[in-house]
C-alpha cells in the first residue's frame, strides 16, 4: 500500500515537472517563431519595395515600354495567384512552418534568379565611354544591336514569379500558426515586419547612385552621373542583397513543431492526440475531394467577394502609385531616381507603418468587433481618397522645348 503511495506520488510528480517542461518548450517555440515571422515578414517586404524601386532602371537596362515593365512588376501577384488557393486550403493540413521556410527558399531563388541577367547581358553600352556618352539612334555595332530590346527581362520576369509563389504560404499560415497559440485580438501586434518597405526603398536609392556595371568597369570613362536621365544603376545588385536575407529569415522555420495549442488549453492536446494528425495526413485525398465544394460555399458567402472587390480596388491603387511614382517623380519633377525612390521610402512607407500600429490599437483598446474594424476601414478609405485627390491639382510647367513647346525663333 505504501509503495503503491509512493509511485503515485512519484507519478504526478513527474507528470507536474514534464508539464512544466513542455509548457516551457512551447512558449519558447511560440516565440521563436514570433521572431522568425517578424523577420520573414521583413525580408518579403524587403524585397517587394526594392523591386518596385528598381522598374524604372530595369526599364532603361533592357530597353523595354512601361507597359511591359507593368507585366513583369505584376508577375509576383501571378505567381502568388496561381498557387494560393492550394496552399491555403491543404497547407493548413501539414507542416506550416516547413512550408513558411520552403516559401522563403523558393523567395531567395526567385530574388537571385531576376539579378541573372546582369551577369549573362554583359556591360552596358549606352551610357559607359567617353566616346558612346549617347545612346546611337541606330545601331551601327553588333553590342547595340545586343543592347536594344534584350529579352533577358524574361528572367526579371521569371524570377519575380517565382517570388510571389514563396510568398504565399507566409500570410495565411503564418496567421494561423500563431492563432493556434494566442488570443486574436493580440495577432496585430506580433505582425511587426513593417519596416522592410522603408529599408528596400533606401536600398533602391542607394543602388541607383551606383553605376550598373561597378565593379567591371572604370569608373572615370563613365561621363555622367546618377542625375542624368541616361544612367542606369545597379538594380541587380539588391537583388542579391535581398535573396540573401530571404534565405536567411526561412532557416529557424525548419526546427519548429507542426502546431501550438491555444493559450489556457492542455499542452498535452498535442502528444495525446497524435493519430488525429497522423489521419489528416492520410486522409489527404478526402480534403482535394471536398476542395472546390468548400470553394464554392465560400464564395456564395455575400460578404467573402464585397470582400474581395474591396482589397482588389484598394490594392490596386496603391500598387500603381508606389510602382510608378518614381518614375512621374522624375519626370514631372525633374528629380533623379535615387532622389525619387528614398522621397516614396522615408514619406510614404512610415505612414504605412503608422497605419498599421494605430490600426492594432483601436481594435484592441475598443474592442471592436467585425462591424466596428469595417467602419475604421470605410473611413480612412474616405480620409484617403480625399487626400489623392488633391494630387490631381499638383503639377508643374511643362518644359519650355524649342520646336516642340515652342518656336525656334522663340
Amino acid at each position: 500500500m505504501l509503495v503503491h503511495r509512493i509511485s503515485v506520488v512519484q507519478r504526478e510528480k513527474a507528470l507536474s515537472i514534464q508539464e512544466s517542461f513542455t509548457q516551457q518548450t512551447l512558449t519558447c517555440s511560440f516565440q521563436l517563431f514570433l521572431a522568425a515571422m517578424s523577420f520573414v515578414y521583413f525580408s518579403k517586404a524587403f524585397g517587394g519595395a526594392y523591386m518596385k524601386s528598381s522598374v524604372t532602371q530595369i526599364e532603361r537596362r533592357f530597353d523595354i515600354p512601361s507597359s511591359l515593365i507593368g507585366v513583369i512588376d505584376g508577375s509576383f501577384e501571378i505567381g502568388n495567384l496561381l498557387v494560393i488557393a492550394f496552399v491555403s486550403y491543404f497547407g493548413a493540413k501539414l507542416h506550416r512552418p516547413r512550408l513558411i521556410g520552403a516559401g522563403c527558399l523558393i523567395m531567395a531563388a526567385g530574388s537571385l534568379c531576376t539579378a541573372l541577367p546582369h551577369f549573362f547581358q554583359g556591360q552596358s553600352t549606352s551610357v559607359s565611354h567617353r566616346f558612346s556618352i549617347y545612346r546611337i539612334p541606330f545601331c551601327l555595332h553588333s553590342a547595340c544591336e545586343k543592347e536594344a530590346g534584350s529579352s533577358m527581362w524574361v528572367y526579371v520576369f521569371l524570377g519575380n514569379m517565382l517570388r510571389g509563389i514563396g510568398e504565399t504560404p507566409i500570410m495565411p499560415l503564418g496567421v494561423s500558426y500563431l492563432d493556434d497559440f494566442s488570443r486574436e485580438e493580440n495577432t496585430a501586434f506580433y505582425l511587426v515586419g513593417i519596416l522592410g518597405p522603408m529599408f528596400g526603398f533606401m536600398l533602391g536609392s542607394f543602388c541607383a547612385k551606383l553605376y550598373v556595371d561597378i565593379g567591371s568597369v572604370d569608373l572615370d570613362t563613365v561621363t555622367i552621373n546618377y542625375k542624368d536621365s541616361r544612367w542606369v544603376g545597379a538594380w541587380w545588385l539588391g537583388f542579391i542583397v535581398t535573396g540573401v536575407v530571404m534565405l536567411l529569415s526561412g532557416i529557424p522555420f525548419w526546427f519548429l513543431p507542426k502546431s501550438l495549442p491555444k493559450q489556457g488549453e492542455d499542452v498535452f492536446v498535442l502528444f495525446l492526440q497524435p493519430q488525429k494528425y497522423l489521419l489528416l495526413l492520410e486522409k489527404i485525398g478526402i480534403f482535394a475531394m471536398y476542395f472546390f465544394p468548400s470553394l464554392k460555399r465560400l464564395f456564395r458567402n455575400s460578404v467573402f467577394p464585397v470582400i474581395i472587390l474591396t482589397a482588389l480596388v484598394s490594392v490596386n491603387a496603391f500598387i500603381g502609385m508606389i510602382t510608378f511614382k518614381p518614375k512621374y517623380m522624375e519626370q514631372v519633377y525633374g528629380q533623379s531616381s535615387s532622389k525619387a525612390i528614398l522621397l516614396i521610402g522615408i514619406m510614404n512607407l512610415p505612414a504605412v507603418a503608422l497605419g498599421i500600429i494605430t490600426g492594432g490599437f483601436v481594435l484592441k483598446r475598443f474592442k471592436l468587433g467585425v462591424i466596428g474594424a469595417a467602419r475604421v476601414a470605410l473611413s480612412s478609405s474616405l480620409c484617403s481618397f480625399c487626400l489623392l485627390l488633391t494630387q490631381y491639382f499638383l503639377h508643374c510647367d511643362n518644359a519650355e522645348v524649342a520646336g516642340l513647346t515652342i518656336s525656334y525663333q522663340g
